[in-house]
């Protein structure tokens, strides 16, 4: 018999308590920090240095500003909110800083992203997000021209106070990326009820992924992420000429980047919960399930191109993999097993049916239906409730009995797309994503910035 609570373990894992923990740490350290700088004083933890092959910056790294921010939108046939989301990003950088590459658009993107005052190219053919950014840097000359560049989505609104927290963060030669906090637009009156669903149940991946996740493992003592997601980064142009931005046989290219980042020795990834920016997820289960396909594909395609080092990133790396395939199994086993324990409880007569009563058995020697409430259903209840009060959103618990049931289907695309990563091969190319109108009132433009004060 598994006892519920390592039944509890291995669905939900040792990741989240390790990873937690050490964010406790980072928190006890910064506070650390602070307390000896109100003093005057120099806390030994601030003299750093870069542990790389590589030392990519001659001089110790000032606090970039807004101004030395390129700003690199791939697009295609975003017509529906490309001029919502420049409209954004210009509210906070200046227009000229703003550069957006249309990959094979047969829609008016090219026309009123030009109509935005912003510098606009277009690539001779669909190359795919990874081919458009690669060609983009190399035709506006982003690493020779700026010192950060920010790879955003089209559909990706940044907060007021994005750049106001993520870039102290490269007054730190070491780090040379740094990770968006990203939520979804949960409020866009254009959701159905499947749609709503489908955002907050992504809401509640975010969250405990970037608290309990992300944000101990982008600790400078122990800095370690499987992934800067592509929807809003940023990158020291000093290290994009050591990024293979885009190789061959991807469907994605921001597992790689940070693959690239981490195997490379270029530096390491920062991360604030701070720098927050708004992206649309899918409005519908079967495009939630096209996407969610393609992350888990690229996921495994960016492993099998980037074999293990003695590293703490491989080390974290397997763990997370190993994880995720455990409680995949277990989720997509789940709702067979409560099947099992379930009828013979409402129905007994089910058990006299040939061969019913001997799996009934199988089943009941490895779990019960206690060790299913206590070990699967009350603890992901209890995870909703902490979302619910970490972004002060009680409609979450209006959806926390459904959540399980897409975790279920979550298990069931990453346990299936493993084998294409190694049977098949991706040209990259994008399929025009069904995009929302952004609903002003729901998602405003922020005033403009005062960029002096950057």
């Amino acid at each position: 018999m598994i006892p519920w609570w390592v039944l509890a373990i291995a669905v939900f894992g040792t990741n989240f308590t390790l990873w937690g923990l050490i964010g406790l740490m980072r928190v006890l350290d910064t506070s650390t920090r602070r307390w000896w700088q109100r003093r005057g004083k120099t806390a030994p933890a601030d003299q750093s240095a870069v542990s790389g092959r590589y030392r990519l910056l001659t001089d110790p790294p000032r606090r970039p500003g807004v101004e030395d921010v390129a700003v690199l939108m791939a697009a295609h046939n975003e017509e529906t909110v490309i001029v919502d989301s420049i409209q954004a990003i210009t509210a906070l950088v200046p227009p000229e800083n703003v550069h957006v590459v249309s990959d094979g658009s047969t829609d008016r993107t090219v026309e009123l992203a030009q109509g935005c005052g912003v510098n606009v190219i277009s690539t001779a053919r669909n190359v795919g997000k990874a081919g458009a950014l690669q060609e983009a840097i190399r035709r506006f000359d982003l690493a020779g021209r700026f010192e950060v560049v920010m790879l955003l989505d089209a559909d990706t609104h940044v907060d007021p106070g994005y750049f106001r927290a993520a870039l102290p963060l490269f007054e730190d030669p070491d780090v040379v990326a740094v990770a968006g906090c990203v939520k979804t637009s949960w409020q866009d009156r254009a959701l159905g009820p499947i749609g709503k669903l489908v955002a907050f149940h992504r809401q509640r991946i975010y969250t405990m992924t970037q608290y309990l996740l992300k944000f101990g493992q982008t600790w400078r003592r122990v800095n370690a992420t499987h992934i800067v997601p592509g929807f809003a980064s940023m990158y020291r142009t000093s290290v994009l000429p050591h990024i293979e931005v885009n190789p061959p046989g991807l469907v994605i290219e921001d597992f790689n980047m940070t693959f690239e980042v981490y195997q490379k020795r270029l530096g390491k990834v920062g991360f604030t919960p701070s720098a927050v920016a708004a992206t649309q997820d899918p409005g519908n289960l079967k495009d939630y399930v096209k996407q969610c396909k393609r992350w888990a594909l690229g996921l495994w395609q960016t492993v099998r191109l980037h074999p293990p080092r003695v590293n703490l990133f491989s080390l974290m790396l397997a763990l997370l993999l190993m994880e995720m395939l455990t409680s995949s199994v277990l989720l997509v086993l789940l709702p067979f097993v409560a099947a099992v324990l379930v009828v013979p409880e409402l129905f007994s007569g089910v058990l006299a049916v040939p061969g019913v009563s001997e799996v009934h058995a199988f089943i009941a020697g490895f779990a019960t239906l206690p060790s299913l409430l206590f070990g699967v259903l009350i603890p992901d209840l209890m995870l909703t409730c902490i979302v619910a009060l970490l972004q002060r959103q009680p409609r979450f618990l209006l959806f926390g009995c459904f959540f399980l049931m897409l975790r279920v289907l979550d298990a069931a695309v990453a346990l299936y797309a493993i084998p294409g990563a190694w049977l098949s091969k991706s040209s990259g190319r994008w399929r025009s994503p069904g995009r929302r109108a952004i609903d002003p009132v729901t998602s405003p433009v922020p005033p403009p910035a005062d960029l002096s004060a950057s």
